[in-house]
């Protein structure tokens, strides 16, 4: 019998009323064991939370734990030695974890990168920018696969090399959202898929807000790209500062509504990423070569493309705005653009606009 495994399935039993059932018992197995009685005894126990303890035990749970390894899902409690140090004793610690995949290593820094759903062209860039050197640099890049910003930190990740894990608001067996099916099983290649929540639990919004202080928990360094001024990202942040972990934000424009959150975070203490080299730095980590070789290669441009290329960043800019600032016509304009692209310097976002490669 797996009594953590049964424990961390009392339907109507919460992580706060687990963790104080815990504090009057050493361990699951004994809370099984406890009387009707000694169950009273324990502060804020409710006679329907004791009727769901005592039902619990009339189900097979041996059969839905034994199913687990079927499915290549590890299952951890708080009462084992594997748990990750880094989530133990956090507020509100999870009791358990369901794992596919594997767990960050405990010796490795990690740093969450989050953010909007419906990021810029620009946060996408950064977010996948900062995994990629991050990765490269040896750092696990922890998010929690949603659209935008999170994806792209993890694809960030995946492309420097590296090890990435997200953290689900639902079962580890649920893609969410499905059309990152590909991602999911990248990150399960190279890193790992984590839930505190059964396997089948579908992706329900008031789940999300709690697997944030998970995602933070298991970072040393919590990275906001692009955020709202009410965005469920400042919650990740909100529970970093709790847990007294490092913030960083990238700053943004002033009346741009994604850098609205970032921008307040930095007010208010945050460390602030405006060139990567200094934040690896930050961080202690080596810095990377691979600047000066597209330095060198960017001598080798030719005139007219090395005009361009000076006007282009990382925020989109258009067609029009490129032939006021170049002075070019709009077929030779088109042609310098096609041939930066081919050459992978310059990224075209949606039509007729380009970033400039980091």
């Amino acid at each position: 019998m797996n009594y953590a495994y049964w424990f961390s399935n009392i339907p109507g039993i919460g992580i706060r009323s687990r963790n104080r059932i815990l504090a009057a018992a050493e361990s699951a197995e004994e809370v099984y064991h406890m009387t009707e009685r000694s169950l009273q005894a324990i502060p804020g126990m409710t006679e329907k939370q004791i009727h769901a303890i005592k039902e619990s035990k009339k189900r097979d749970c041996e059969a839905s734990y034994g199913k687990l390894s079927e499915q290549g899902i590890l299952f951890l409690s708080r009462e084992e030695g594997q748990f990750p140090e880094r989530l133990r004793w956090i507020p509100d610690a999870p009791y358990c974890l369901y794992v596919k995949g594997k767990l960050p290593p405990a010796e490795k820094k990690a740093v969450a990168i989050v953010g909007a759903r419906r990021c810029s062209a620009y946060g996408h860039a950064v977010a996948e920018k900062l995994g990629e050197q991050l990765a490269q640099n040896g750092v696990a890049v922890l998010s929690g696969m949603a659209q935008g910003i999170d994806g792209a930190g993890h694809r960030g990740a995946l492309k420097g090399g590296g090890e990435t894990y997200a953290v689900l608001g639902c079962g580890v067996d649920i893609c969410y959202p499905g059309f990152h099916q590909k991602l999911y099983s990248d990150i399960l290649e190279h890193g790992g898929i984590i839930s505190e929540y059964p396997p089948g639990t579908p992706p329900l919004a008031q789940l999300f807000p709690a697997r944030n202080r998970i995602i933070s928990g298991l970072s040393d360094v919590v990275v906001i790209v692009e955020a709202k001024r009410r965005s469920g990202s400042l919650i990740t942040a909100d529970y970093a500062l709790e847990q007294g972990k490092d913030i960083y934000a990238v700053p943004g424009r002033m009346y741009d509504e994604l850098s609205g959150g970032c921008n307040r975070l930095i007010r208010q203490g945050a460390g602030m990423i405006s060139d990567m080299e200094e934040f690896l730095e930050e961080l202690g980590l080596c810095r990377q070569e691979s600047g000066g070789e597209r330095n060198f290669e960017k001598l080798l441009l030719a005139k007219d493309e090395s005009m361009v290329y000076s006007c282009l960043s990382l925020r989109p800019k258009g067609m029009e705005e490129l032939l006021e600032e170049t002075g070019f016509g709009m077929p030779q304009l088109a042609g310098i653009l096609a041939e930066l692209v081919q050459k992978g310097f310059i990224e075209e976002t949606v039509k007729n606009y380009y970033i400039r490669k980091i």
